[in-house]
Formats: structure tokens, C-alpha cells, sequence
């Protein structure tokens, strides 16, 4: 069935503009004033409504097995609460152990997500070692339309890898023409740490943050940079939270370093007196980098407005509360995360727009065309244009609410953002031409989802050998 939404404002990256959008199949087939609907359209008058592309969430987890046991969420539940928030694509981190076969590994998730989503999705491929079938797993992986990489650099022995994996794991990546994102920290440093703690009795959730410091942030950023400065790879640091690590980003931007930076919106808007509250109440906010002194706030929105930090995405990641108990006596066993994905878009805008710390313009970017660039995905998803997919997300800046886990669609128990204002939200919802959400409910299709099968893009010559002494 035909679609057409008509007079709305329209609201991209780069523009902003009265008009009526045409959908026909699952593509925006025309953009204009006074459009005619076709027999049989859909209708949605999006007077006083502002129109954005589909938001893209680019960091994800949704199936994960992690610290004793599953993050909550399933592809069918997160799918729907990111619809109801906005977003129409996520980019979920595909995470086999070192213990796992990553092929076997990205097949399993490929085999949860299939049939279940309601919004499109793709992968990020984590390499968490670099053995004698890694490099073969890795490329009929690409060879897939998976060109992005995820490495840790830190969770020791569990997801981390070692140096000379990570320069190999670069060299491939350079050579495919395959970005690759990195949770910056340094894993020797983090174990010394809790260790230390732990033997001084300090284990509650406020010692976490202890264990990960920023200048440990810092560190991994950095190396992370210098890395990519000697492989000549493309590098994405996902959820930056501090200003050390800002700086160490924006100073391997500076001397040419091809890295960009994504932040995530608890550390924009959350701190570490959340995860200082007694027991369970603090470790509900324990996620990793940990949330940061307030300080470091207005750096990350500063950098945001200003182009420096790239996207932000929401490292989604739900544990109820009985398992964010497992750490009760040991902060270092505390499931780690906060569920973020339906809240991500109202909380951007309502504290960065609407509040005055950030552009219409640069919201659309960071929330969606950014990411849409950078992972293969322009101009197919993050824009609205003719030819684009019509994900498109009708707007109600006039709305007023508030978050609560009472009213959320995620699988899990409580929220992060509990008692947080918002200033508009999404009325209607589209997942390629059809409507998914209408007035914060769910009313699509479960199944819509699509995998996205990308191209590698950025293929260069291999680095040049060191010479023979």
C-alpha cells in the first residue's frame, strides 16, 4: 500500500523544509508540496510534526551471553522498543568469546535475529583472538556483507585480545576495506585494579568506576590510535566517556588519524553517584567505560555539537535487577550495562535540542546519517531522499513525559533514566514504507526486519614493508 505523509516538516542533516513524502513499495518515490495520494494510500497528516530519516542505533547488544549469564532483551522485544524510540535500524555487536568458533559464533546470531526483528539490523564482527582460522572466518564473513569489525581491549581472557592481534586484526581490516570499532581500555590494567580493590575489601558498585579510571580510558584510546596511525586502518572508538579519552581521540584526529567517535547517551546525561547508591540501586548504573565524574559532561556535548564526537548509540545492554544482584559481594561480577534503546532519540533531543546543547541539524547527523556514512549503509538508511528506504519518524516536539520502567517495551525490569523528562516523541513510525508505531505503540509487522548486507568501502594498498636492515 502506498504511503504518503503530508504536511510535515521535513528535518535531514543538512536541511529543513515544508513537504509531503510520497513511499511507494518500500522506497520514498517522491518529495513535494501538494502531492496527490495514489489510490489506495495511507494517509498521515504530519501537521505540526517534524519528519527525520529512521535513527540509527550503532551500538547494540541484544543476544549476549556475558558474565554468568543473558543480557534480557530478545530480537523481538528489542526490536519493537527501538521502533516505539525511533530507531528504525541497529547495529548489534556480534560477540563469540575467545572461547568460541567465530564462525560458528556469527551464525548463531545471525540464527537469533532472523524472523524476529521488526526493525532492519545488522552486525558489527567482534574478533576476540586471531588464530590459524581467523582470517579465513573473517573474510567469508565480509564476504557476507559484514564489514565492520569490533576488538576489546579489555575483559581479559574473555573478549580482550593481545596486541599482536589487534595489529593483525587492523592489517585485514585495511586490507578489506572494513572498519573497526574499539571499546578502549587496557585489560591488564583493569584486572590489576579490581584485583587491588577486592583485597581491600572494597566491593560494592561504587568502586567500579575505580577499577576502570579515565586516564585507563585514556590509555586505550590512545593505543588504540596509534595503531591505526601505523596499519593505516579506519578506526570508530565506540562509547567514549571522558575527556582524557576525548583528547586522546582528537588529537590522533589532528595528525590525520582516520578515527571517529561515538559516545553513548547514558555518559551524556548520567554520572558516578548513580552507581555510588547502595547495593542494587548502584549497580543497576554499573556499565563499562563506568559512568564518569560530572565534569566530563560538557565536554562530551560540547564535542558533539561541534562535530568532534560522531554519533551517539546507547551500548543497550538490559540485565534485570535479580541479575545485577550476582555482584552483590563482588562489584567485579555485576552484569555490566544499562537498557537505553527506546530512550536514546527522546533523551537526545529533549536535552540536546530542546534544551539548546545541540543543532536540530547535528542531532539527525549524530543519531543517524552519521552512522549510516560510516557503516555502508548512505543513502539507503540515514536520510530522506528519493530512492532512500522510507524509515521515516513523524515527531511530536509539543509532547511532554516521562521515562519510567512501568511504561518501557524493553525486556527488563528497571531504567536507567527513571524520572527523566521528555520533550517529544515519535507518533509514527515506519520500517520501510509501513507503519511499525502509532502513539508509542507497537502495530508493524514483527518480522519486517531485513538483515543489511553491506559493501566494504575505503580499500587500500597494504601498508608498505619495513625495510630489510
Amino acid at each position: 500500500m502506498p504511503l504518503l505523509i503530508k504536511n510535515g516538516e521535513i528535518v535531514t542533516a543538512d536541511a529543513r523544509y515544508r513537504a509531503d513524502i510520497l513511499a511507494e513499495g518500500e522506497t520514498i518515490t517522491r518529495i513535494g508540496v501538494n502531492l496527490e495520494a495514489p489510490a489506495g494510500a495511507e494517509v498521515i497528516d504530519a501537521a505540526g510534526k517534524l519528519v527525520f530519516p529512521g535513527f540509527i542505533d550503532p551500538h547494540v547488544h541484544v543476544y549476549l551471553p556475558f558474565m554468568a549469564t543473558f543480557a534480557k532483551d530478545t530480537h523481538a522485544t528489542a526490536s519493537r522498543a527501538a521502533l516505539i524510540g525511533g530507531t528504525t535500524t541497529f547495529i548489534e555487536m556480534c560477540c563469540p568469546s575467545r572461547n568460541d568458533d567465530a564462525l560458528e559464533g556469527y551464525e548463531l546470531w545471525k540464527s537469533k535475529a532472523e524472523g524476529q526483528s521488526a526493525c532492519d539490523y545488522t552486525f558489527h564482527m567482534s574478533v576476540t583472538k586471531f588464530d590459524e582460522n581467523t582470517e579465513a572466518q573473517l573474510r567469508q564473513i565480509v564476504a557476507d556483507g559484514i564489514t565492520s569489525f569490533k576488538v576489546f581491549l579489555s575483559y581479559k581472557n574473555f573478549f580482550g585480545v593481545e596486541d599482536g592481534e589487534l595489529y593483525q586484526t587492523l592489517m585485514l581490516a585495511r586490507e578489506l576495506g572494513v572498519i573497526v570499532t574499539a571499546h578502549c581500555e587496557n585489560a591488564e590494567l583493569v584486572s590489576r585494579l579490581q584485583g587491588q580493590l577486592l583485597s581491600e575489601g572494597k566491593t560494592g558498585p561504587e568502586w567500579h568506576e575505580k577499577s576502570r579510571p579515565e586516564e585507563v580510558e585514556a590509555e586505550g584510546t590512545n593505543r588504540f590510535a596509534t595503531f591505526l596511525e601505523t596499519t593505516g586502518a579506519r578506526g570508530y572508538v565506540v562509547h567514549l566517556s571522558c575527556e582524557k579519552a576525548l583528547r586522546m581521540a582528537l588529537a590522533a584526529k589532528e595528525r590525520g588519524v582516520d578515527l571517529t567517535v561515538e559516545s553513548v547517551i547514558p555518559h551524556f546525561l548520567l554520572d558516578k553517584t548513580y552507581a555510588e547508591r547502595p547495593g542494587v540501586e548502584g549497580a543497576k548504573h554499573v556499565m563499562s567505560p563506568p559512568l564518569r565524574d560530572k565534569r566530563n559532561q560538557k565536554a562530551l556535548w560540547d564535542a558533539l555539537a561541534s562535530g568532534m564526537i560522531d554519533t551517539v548509540g546507547t551500548d543497550h545492554c538490559p540485565f534485570d535487577v535479580a541479575q545485577k544482584e550476582l555482584g552483590r559481594d563482588n562489584f567485579t561480577q555485576i552484569p555490566n550495562g544499562i537498557p537505553a534503546i527506546e530512550d536514546r532519540v527522546n533523551l537526545l533531543y529533549t536535552y540536546g535540542v530542546s534544551r539548546g546543547r545541540l543543532d536540530i541539524h547535528r542531532f539527525v547527523d549524530a543519531a543517524s546519517t552519521k552512522a549510516a556514512k560510516l557503516f555502508g549503509l548512505f543513502p539507503r538508511k540515514g536520510t530522506i531522499a528519493v530512492g532512500s528506504d522510507a524509515d521515516l519518524v513523524v515527531f511530536d516536539p509539543t509532547y511532554r513525559g516521562t521515562i519510567s520502567a512501568a511504561t518501557h517495551h524493553v525486556n527488563n525490569d528497571y531504567s536507567g533514566f527513571e524520572g527523566f523528562e521528555i520533550d517529544g516523541r515519535p507518533v509514527v513510525v515506519t520500517v520501510r514504507g509501513q507503519v511499525a508505531v502509532r502513539d508509542g505503540q507497537f502495530v508493524g509487522d514483527p518480522a519486517r526486519g531485513q538483515l543489511l548486507r553491506r559493501t566494504p568501502t575505503g580499500v587500500r594498498a597494504p601498508a608498505p614493508a619495513e625495510p630489510v636492515a
